[in-house]
């Protein structure tokens, strides 16, 4: 019900910002404006802050920008969009919730530790760092306003020099207000104090599984008890992140080509029986190397009979010389993500077998890129794709031809257990709260991913293709005209690509 009304804000966006730059008083989507002034610039500090700015990154980030590539109109243009949808929800429950005052909070992750005094690198909570672009932990958001929640508080950490001698410079509040734009800016520990005081009668917070416990225990949890059950509101901000903006599909871009490079630089590196171990640290080392954060998630990488468990992340075991590598893998890119999977030969050459097999999974893969357009839904796509793999596995030998419609749906899950893909963008398995069963939209970004797996102990099928496991996958924005523009395109895919690549030696592996 949140998407309808998100996707008639969204399709003006991109004209907002435009307008917005050149001094536009109002976009033309409903009830979003941003006056001129309500974003006034502010000197950064010429120090270094929790994050970069355009003062000691000037080689990631412009001036202007709050994280690199994202300006601070286009977060400011976010907040209001929710405020829209959140309205727009309001009027659906009633006059007395439409007319009150909303509160709305959204706290940062916090950061966790791997041992004693020992943290792990920090990541931030993707809804929170969506509408503020701040990166620090122990951190908020607050939207608050009568009928529509259009006014910002920022929290972050207080300046603290004894602290930040041991884990880095914090903004406080005059750099995260120069940074963002939104001009007021608390420390982090006045939170429950300002909740209390704006004596929200709606509440719009997901209480359930907070982000952030220890701040949800001692400044939200007492505004909670005094008040009724909030309204959830993670499935309107995952309804704002599934359609991305151009700046963000321009990230999703550079983000794809990183990890496609990558693949091309991996598959030059192995010639022969290779160990997971060596290709795991070649594919992490190229896309950092090129540009990358780090890696998105911890790649598949996995030789032989270990493709077809899904999720092998062990990458410890030697892959023997004719055997195939399944490599599921992407690098995380100022903010956004690539997932993309290929399969291919270690020493180059696809066994007859081992071709049959990938081409039966490359056409049905075709197949499935070419329904990635508007109004189609991803759950459709899936379907399609099992019909298209039950016929695969009858060509192939591995059901019997006479098996029927029925019976081939029930081998094609067998032998691809998983969806056919998955929204994506600020998380490799983005906005969780959108159904899969809903049209496609311009702007959504997907993967399709149809695959092969059979495990070597499967006396049913035939000899040759025992201990074969084949995935391709590909990163897809949807687009209005034009057909799916394909992030990933540019990893080797086709048998007479991977031959290539995978056979070209020190040319390609990043030292020519």
């Amino acid at each position: 019900r949140f998407i309808k009304q998100s996707n008639k804000i969204l399709g003006f966006f991109n004209l907002c910002v435009v307008l917005l730059s050149v001094g536009c008083v109002r976009c033309p989507c409903r009830n979003i404006s941003v006056k001129p002034g309500s974003l006034k610039p502010r000197t950064v500090p010429t120090r270094y802050l929790g994050q970069p700015s355009p003062f000691t990154h000037p080689h990631l980030i412009k001036h202007g920008e709050v994280t690199p590539g994202l300006s601070q109109t286009e977060y400011e243009l976010r907040r209001h969009r929710l405020a829209s949808l959140i309205e727009a929800q309001a009027d659906r429950l009633g006059p007395s919730v439409s007319s009150s005052t909303h509160v709305v909070i959204v706290l940062s992750h916090p950061t966790r530790y791997m041992t004693n005094d020992i943290p792990y690198p920090f990541h931030q909570n993707q809804d929170f760092l969506y509408l503020s672009g701040i990166l620090e932990p122990d951190s908020a958001l607050v939207l608050y306003g009568k009928g529509r929640p259009d006014q910002a508080i920022l929290f972050v950490p207080r300046r603290d020099p004894g602290r930040e001698l041991w884990d880095g410079p914090r903004s406080g509040k005059d750099g995260a207000a120069a940074l963002t734009g939104i001009e007021r800016v608390h420390s982090t520990e006045e939170l429950g104090v300002v909740l209390k005081s704006l004596k929200g009668t709606t509440l719009w917070y997901d209480s359930s599984q907070p982000t952030h416990p220890r701040l949800h225990q001692s400044h939200v949890a007492p505004v909670l008890e005094t008040g009724s059950m909030p309204q959830s509101l993670r499935p309107l901000i995952h309804s704002l992140r599934a359609i991305k903006s151009s700046a963000e599909v321009a990230l999703m871009q550079e983000s794809g080509h990183i990890s496609a490079q990558a693949f091309r630089r991996t598959m030059a590196l192995s010639r022969g029986e290779v160990d997971e171990a060596v290709l795991f640290a070649k594919f992490d080392f190229e896309n950092r190397i090129h540009g990358a954060n780090f890696l998105a998630y911890p790649p598949v990488v996995a030789g032989g009979n270990r493709a077809n468990t899904l999720h092998y992340i062990n990458n410890n075991q030697i892959i023997k010389d004719g055997e195939m590598v399944l490599l599921d893998g992407g690098c995380e890119y100022f903010g956004y993500v690539s997932d993309i999977t290929r399969t291919w030969p270690v020493n180059g050459k696809f066994t007859p077998a081992q071709a049959e097999l990938y081409e039966a999974v490359l056409e049905v893969q075709r197949s499935c890129l070419s329904l990635c357009s508007p109004g189609v839904s991803l759950d459709h796509i899936y379907n399609t794709m099992l019909a298209l793999l039950g016929r695969q596995l009858r060509q192939l030998g591995i059901v019997k031809a006479s098996t029927s419609d029925a019976d081939l749906l029930k081998a094609a899950r067998r032998y691809c257990p998983h969806h056919v893909g998955h929204y994506l963008g600020m998380d490799v398995h983005d906005t969780p709260e959108l159904s899969r069963s809903q049209p496609l939209q311009p702007g959504m970004a997907i993967t399709i991913e149809p695959g092969l797996y059979i495990c070597e102990e499967n006396d049913q099928v035939p000899k040759r293709f025992r201990g074969l496991g084949v995935r391709i996958e590909d990163d897809v924005v949807i687009q209005d005209k034009g057909g799916p523009l394909i992030l990933s395109r540019e990893a080797p895919k086709t048998i007479a690509d991977v031959d290539i690549f995978s056979t070209s030696g020190f040319f390609f592996l990043g030292f020519s």
